[in-house]
Order: C-alpha cells, then sequence, then structure tokens
C-alpha cells in the first residue's frame, strides 16, 4: 500500500542544493556564526539556482545551539538583501535532524497549497556556542540591577563566591539520563555486539569515499565557496575533516574517548564537532514545471519515529525507515541508494542491523527491510569523514542523495537521520 506524498501534478519537488565547505570547529569558520554561515549558504542557493528571491515564500532552518540574541535564526537569514522583508521565516529544532524538520515543514506548506517555493536548511557553529554564567552569578547579577541604591549593589554583589564565576558550558548530554551521545553510541555497540573492528573499518571506508568524492567533483559540486575575514582575499572551498590518507592500522591505534576501559568509541570513528550549513530549494511540482526547473528529485515519503533516550538513543531510524518505506509502497529492493547520517561507525552499524532485524520491524509494526547492499549505501562517505554542523546535516544529506541519483539515472533513494532525545528520521526520494 502506498501513501505517497502529495498529489500527481502537487507533489514536492527537490530543485536545488547547496552547502558550505563543512570545517571542523575551531579552524576556518570560528570567526563565523551559524546565521553567517546560513546567509552564505542560502545566498549560493539562490545564485546557483538562479530562483526569483522575491518568489520565494517560504524559509524554514534548522539549528541545535541557536545564538542566545538572534534565536530565530530563519529569520535572520532571511533578512538577507537579496530577500523582501515580507519573506516568512521561523525556526526550527529537531536535534541532529534539525535541517530534516525544516525541510518536511516547508514541504508540508507546499502540499497544502499554502506556499509555492521554499527554501529550508539549517547551519550550526560549534566554533561559538553560548558560554553562560553560573546561577548564582546570574542571581547576583538581577539582584543587583533591583538595587536602589549604590550600597545595597555592592552589598549583594559581594556575595559572589569564587564557585559562582566558573563559566557553565553546553554539554552533548541527554538532559533526561545525563549521558552523552558518544556514551550511548559505546552502549548500542556492546547491546548490538558491533566489534570495534568493524567500526573502524567503516570509518575508513568513509573518509576513502569522501575523498573519491571530491576528486571526482561530484561532493564539490555541491558546494560554494566561503570567503572568510577580515580580507576575504582567501576561499575555503574543501572539507578540512576528509583524511585521505588514513590508514585501519592508524584508525585502530586511537584509544577509546568514551568508555576508556571498556568502549570502542574512538575519535577516528565518531564524526568531529564541525560548522557548516546547508541549504535546499523546494517547489511545488506544477510550480516548477511552469516556471521551468527540472526538479533533481521528488519526495515521496517522509516518516518520524522516536524510542527512550535511556535505550538506544540513536536507534530510531530502524523505526522510522520502515513506516517511511511502507508510505512509499517501496521495497529494499527497490532502492538505488541509501544515505544514512554517520554519527558514529557504531550506530551506523547498529541501525544497519535494525533494518534487517525482526525484533525492530515489530516495534515499527511492520516487516523487516532486509539487509542495506553496502554498495548502495553512503556511496560519498557520510559525516564520519565530512563532518556533522548538527543542524545543517540533513539538508547535505538529501542534496547529495539527489545529486547522485540523478549522476546514476536511478529512481528511488533513502535517507536516515538519528537525532539525540532518541529521535529518528527517514525520508524517500524518487525521480521522474
Amino acid at each position: 500500500m502506498s501513501e505517497r506524498y502529495g498529489q500527481p501534478g502537487r507533489r514536492v519537488a527537490v530543485i536545488a542544493g547547496v552547502r558550505t565547505p563543512f570545517v571542523r570547529s575551531g579552524t576556518a569558520f570560528k570567526g563565523l556564526s551559524a546565521i553567517e554561515l546560513g546567509t552564505l549558504a542560502v545566498d549560493g542557493l539562490v545564485a546557483r539556482s538562479g530562483v526569483d528571491p522575491a518568489a520565494v515564500d517560504a524559509l524554514v532552518f534548522g539549528t541545535v545551539v541557536p545564538d542566545i540574541l538572534a534565536p530565530n535564526i530563519a529569520r535572520e537569514v532571511a533578512l538577507h538583501p537579496r530577500f523582501p522583508r515580507s519573506l516568512d521565516a521561523h525556526s526550527v529544532s529537531r536535534a541532529c535532524a534539525s535541517a530534516n524538520q525544516a525541510i518536511t515543514a516547508a514541504a508540508d506548506q507546499l502540499v497544502l497549497g499554502h506556499a509555492r517555493i521554499a527554501i529550508a536548511g539549517g547551519a550550526e557553529s560549534l566554533s561559538n556556542v553560548p558560554i553562560l554564567h553560573s546561577r548564582g552569578f546570574s542571581d547576583a547579577l538581577v539582584a543587583a540591577s533591583r538595587a536602589k541604591s549604590v550600597p545595597q549593589k555592592l552589598r549583594t554583589l559581594a556575595q559572589i563566591r569564587p564557585r559562582d564565576l566558573v563559566p557553565v558550558t553546553p554539554a552533548i548530554a541527554e538532559p533526561s539520563t545525563g549521558e552523552t551521545m558518544g556514551q550511548s553510541a559505546d552502549t548500542m555497540a556492546k547491546l548490538n555486539g558491533i566489534a570495534r573492528e568493524d567500526q573502524d573499518h567503516f570509518a575508513l571506508r568513509s573518509h576513502r569515499l569522501a575523498a573519491a568524492g571530491w576528486k571526482d567533483g561530484r561532493l564539490a559540486a555541491e558546494v560554494t565557496p566561503v570567503y572568510v575575514g577580515p580580507r576575504y582575499e582567501v576561499a575555503v572551498t574543501q572539507d578540512n575533516g576528509i583524511r585521505e590518507d588514513s590508514t585501519y592500522e592508524q584508525l585502530a591505534a586511537l584509544r577509546p574517548v568514551f568508555d576508556r576501559g571498556y568502549g570502542t568509541v574512538t575519535a577516528g570513528n565518531a564524526s568531529p564537532l564541525t560548522d557548516g550549513a546547508a541549504a535546499v530549494l523546494l517547489m511545488r511540482e506544477d510550480v516548477a514545471r511552469a516556471l521551468g526547473y527540472a526538479p533533481i528529485a521528488f519526495i515521496r515519503a517522509y516518516a518520524y519515529a522516536a524510542l527512550d533516550p535511556a535505550e538506544q538513543l540513536l536507534q530510531a531510524p530502524a523505526l522510522a525507515a520502515p513506516v517511511a518505506m511502507r508510505r512509499a509502497g517501496l521495497a529494499l529492493a527497490d532502492l538505488d541508494l541509501v544515505e544514512m547520517h554517520e554519527a558514529f561507525a557504531a550506530q551506523v552499524l547498529s541501525n544497519l542491523q535494525g533494518l534487517a532485524s525482526p525484533v525492530w520491524a515489530r516495534r515499527a509494526g511492520m516487516e523487516p527491510l532486509g539487509d542495506v547492499d553496502r554498495a548502495r549505501l553512503n556511496v560519498m562517505g557520510g559525516s564520519l569523514a565530512i563532518g556533522h554542523p548538527f543542524g545543517a546535516t540533513g539538508a547535505r544529506i538529501l542534496t547529495t542523495l539527489c545529486r547522485e541519483l540523478e549522476r546514476r539515472d536511478g529512481q528511488f533513494g533513502l535517507m536516515t537521520v538519528c537525532a539525540a532525545g532518541g529521535l529518528g528520521h527517514a525520508m524517500v526520494v524518487e525521480r521522474a
């Protein structure tokens, strides 16, 4: 049974996708905010697609660690001089699936007929996370601001203790469990019997395929260069986390990071902290045809899923993918390509097991999808090599999947993304 997304002639068309290079945090983009990176990605998308900025009806953007002074990143990006001030824009957050949430939220507006053309994506600057004051220091400042005299202010400020001056930085950990994503990936590896050797081989594969994708120009075609201030003389044109010369022996020599005694997750088989942005241009099918655009793909179906974060935090794609595939009316054998976000090698390998598992299929209320053909999986590497700006990755993966389907003259593709909070996303795309 198929529950295809959108009626014939009014399907959601993916027209184009553009991203900045993805660079390791603290390197080339350390002076750029998520808003600036998002603006650069959208600017590149508009320039390459040739879409009339005045014709865009909605802009939806995601980010995970927002700027506390400008939390609505979508609106700030929409205030780019290219766009009219009347462009509707809103921000979303679904952890590492935030760009996916932005894309489906925009797509829903197209299907409903509330918009004709939309831009969706996300950005992240993990070089510029907000540093907060402790509660004691904040309370003292608030009390001092309410004091009616200078002596009262001084008495209030005198209550501040050295421990109150210790800054508070965001933690990549679950509020409900206190466990970091890396610790959760280690847990998944143990529960599912994912060997360290398999994780390192998968990470090596990611780097080698990503390097090949840059060499032959496929990944370069997705990227808009970024000129970095203050002189703007040098352009960043390539992802800087890909290690073409990496070897299995080097990866195997790295020590576990999260569970130092019994863990298998290392810096080599985990995605790095990354800065970057990505955006896609979406149109209703009839609008695209009328304007002379040739869609690179259509959204056929999507699904979200969730599980208890204390269980297997990053395993929800194994629940979302069967639902998306049922809605699309497809079987695994129908897929030409599969793109799975690589937060950790252990997480990808666990989810691959889950897609073939009767146990996980029953939890999703479905039959097992089966074993994914590795020759069709992440054919240009993934987040382990390319990097993972939390809010941007989903738009990067969708762009890669659609473009590679087009290049290979394939018909159907599946993408999945895991996210903090025990969340998962899956989307099926098709070519006309």
